[in-house]
């Protein structure tokens, strides 16, 4: 066992050390918020006595082709991130978390991400910062990939301490930190429906509103209009929900599906890609009309259904953002990463995921945020001074811990209607007189739309 220590406070603060693999592995869902699972975590440390730093989660990639090119980045992010923050680490701990398919394999799990730990620990050393430790987190044990000593560290691993039983979970108790579960329970609560009969009805709403808001949307006079209603379509729903009875999670959003329609879901959806409005309801930030506003993210995120999913960019980025104004990083990164999976390229998440890991304060923003509303009664702030409160989370050409798989369409192009697999039934080939929003025309211009929406112009974001 490598015998080291970690201290999980800044001077002045209250301070735990932990010594040895089995109290870091231990302590690593109060480091994130929730049990990473499926995951790479990395974390820095700093100074003698190894304080934690800076700390990024990716999602461990399925093909080990992708393994290396993942590692330099995570590496590059994690250091550059604490320089700009605490300076450069002294050293990084490494945990891969994944359980095996039928919960018996863990070792099996280990073994087949040992090149991964590898290739994380030799980019690590690339920049000339050591990794402390490796651990493979699966099955309720944990393996080090950095200790040869089999009494120890024998072949089969050690059993993780039981939740709640170690002085890591004491002193998180004490300070207020919880748990909020496994990383796909959170996920869970964003992700778009599954169940036929509800996607198939979602997504019909969508087809009947795409060919009438987003012409709109595109026309410089009539867009005002859209965000007047969407806005006031947005508040209504708020308010419904704000009245219901809190709740535990699972049921809280069984209750606020059914609150909102599925033709009011489709229009604030719509309407919420143009960016002006979207910033416009950024506002909904603070007290009790922000957790109504995150609920309401949270269902609208939900049915982003079918070919509808990189729309909920929007919808996620507002939850993330609502999390993170109101304490919750743990929940704003998660929103903000699904954001980004649902639209890489989607502006205002990445900002917004940079400043959150940077540890940024929030309130430059939220400032921003009430001046634009006291002085033009919920006028959208102007774009280049939110992304001036952003842009000082990061250099502008930092790299974001995030990668994607680009796999070419059929067709080779952007403007012809794509292949839509139908809930329960056969791939359909779209035809050029379809009247559905992702084809021919209308799918053009609701491309359009969201592109515009995005950054449709060097302010528009």
């Amino acid at each position: 066992m490598n015998k080291h220590q970690e201290s999980t406070g800044r001077a002045g603060e209250q301070q735990i050390t932990l010594r040895g693999p089995a109290e870091l592995a231990d302590a690593l869902p109060y480091l994130m918020g929730f049990y990473p699972n499926d995951s790479v975590v990395m974390v820095a440390l700093h100074g003698g006595r190894g304080r934690f730093g800076g700390r990024l989660r990716l999602g461990i990639p399925q093909a080990p082709g992708e393994w290396g090119p993942v590692a330099d980045q995570l590496a590059e992010c994690l250091v550059s991130g604490s320089e700009r923050r605490e300076g450069r680490p002294d050293a990084i701990v490494i945990f891969l978390c994944q359980d095996s398919p039928d919960g018996s394999g863990g070792r099996l799990t280990m073994e087949r991400l040992r090149p991964f730990a590898q290739r994380l620990r030799t980019a690590c050393g690339a920049l000339d910062v050591p990794v402390l430790e490796a651990l493979c987190l699966s099955d309720g044990r944990y393996w080090s990939y950095c200790c040869p000593d089999t009494r120890c560290c024998p072949d089969q691993g050690n059993p993780l301490a039981m939740p709640g039983t170690t002085v890591m979970a004491a002193a998180a108790a004490y300070a207020g930190v919880h748990v909020r579960g496994t990383l796909r329970d959170m996920e869970a609560r964003l992700q778009p429906w599954r169940a036929p009969a509800a996607v198939t009805a979602q997504e019909e709403a969508l087809d009947r509103a795409a060919p009438v808001l987003i012409p709109r949307l595109l026309d410089e006079r009539a867009r005002g209009e859209v965000a007047t209603e969407t806005l006031r379509m947005a508040r209504t729903l708020m308010d419904r929900i704000e009245v219901t009875q809190p709740a535990p999670p699972a049921l809280s959003d069984a209750g606020d599906d059914q609150l909102i329609g599925s033709d009011e879901a489709a229009a604030v959806i719509l309407g919420l890609q143009d960016r002006e409005t979207r910033d416009k309801a950024a506002a909904w930030m603070e007290g009790a009309e922000a957790q109504a506003a995150l609920r309401l993210w949270r269902t609208l995120a939900r049915r982003c259904v079918g070919p509808y999913g990189e729309h909920a960019a929007a919808p996620l980025t507002l939850a993330g953002w609502v999390s993170w104004s109101t304490g919750d990083e743990p929940g704003a990164r998660v929103a903000l990463a699904l954001a980004l999976r649902a639209d890489p390229d989607y502006t205002f998440a990445q900002l917004l995921h940079r400043a959150c890991n940077e540890g940024l304060d929030p309130e430059a923003l939220r400032r921003c945020l009430r001046e634009a509303a006291d002085e033009g009664k919920g006028k959208s702030p102007d774009a280049r001074a939110v992304e001036t409160v952003m842009d000082t989370a990061a250099d502008r050409d930092a790299t974001l811990p995030h990668v994607r798989r680009v796999r070419p369409r059929p067709d080779g192009g952007r403007g012809q209607g794509r292949a839509h697999r139908r809930p329960g039934g056969e791939r359909v080939k779209a035809s050029s007189g379809s009247p559905r929003p992702w084809t021919s025309a209308a799918g053009r211009r609701s491309r359009e739309a969201r592109r515009y929406g995005r950054r449709g112009s060097r302010t528009r974001r």
